[in-house]
């Protein structure tokens, strides 16, 4: 898949569920490469982003901050621990979600420069259906189990009930 339209992809799908993409000319010493997180949403630097499945992971920290936690990312008022190692966990699952609902290769969100050298660990857990971080989203709400989804009569992950946490 060509990159521009896995950005164009990426962009469209989150603006359609409430995460806002704020183009702007961003530091050299951001986390990741061209991107960092406000209350607004996910700033983006174009020009130096390297990664278009970042824009995923980022989104996915917002997706699983509660709402009301969400207008203090970016601001002295969000705890210092924020995200935690469970927020990272959830992150990455949900990217997952997200990059399967978008049909999008999962090398482009789980690629080799990123999740600490464990991106193929990730990327054939996924593809095995080992969804680690999957209690944490479905107490977020976001989604079901298979055990869950069958006495509900509902999909089961990686199917998601909706996309942004409460």
């Amino acid at each position: 898949m060509e990159e521009n339209a896995i950005i164009i992809k990426i962009t469209t799908f989150l603006k359609e569920i409430g995460i806002s993409i704020i183009e702007e000319e961003l530091p050299n010493d951001t986390f990741l490469p061209g991107l960092s997180l406000s209350n607004k949403g996910i700033l983006v630097d174009f020009k130096k982003l390297l990664y278009p499945g970042d824009i995923l992971h980022e989104a996915g920290h917002i997706a699983v901050t509660t709402a009301k936690e969400r207008k203090l990312i970016g601001t002295e008022k969000m705890p210092k621990e924020w995200p935690t190692q469970g927020d990272e966990i959830g992150a990455m699952l949900w990217s997952f979600a997200a990059a399967r609902y978008l049909k999008i290769p999962l090398e482009v969100v789980f690629h080799s420069n990123g999740y600490k050298g464990s991106y193929n660990w990730l990327i054939n857990s996924y593809n095995s259906d080992i969804y680690i971080g999957l209690p944490f989203l479905e107490w977020c709400g976001l989604t079901l189990s298979q055990e869950k989804a069958e006495k509900q009569n509902e999909k089961p992950f990686p199917h998601m009930i909706k996309w942004l946490r409460d």
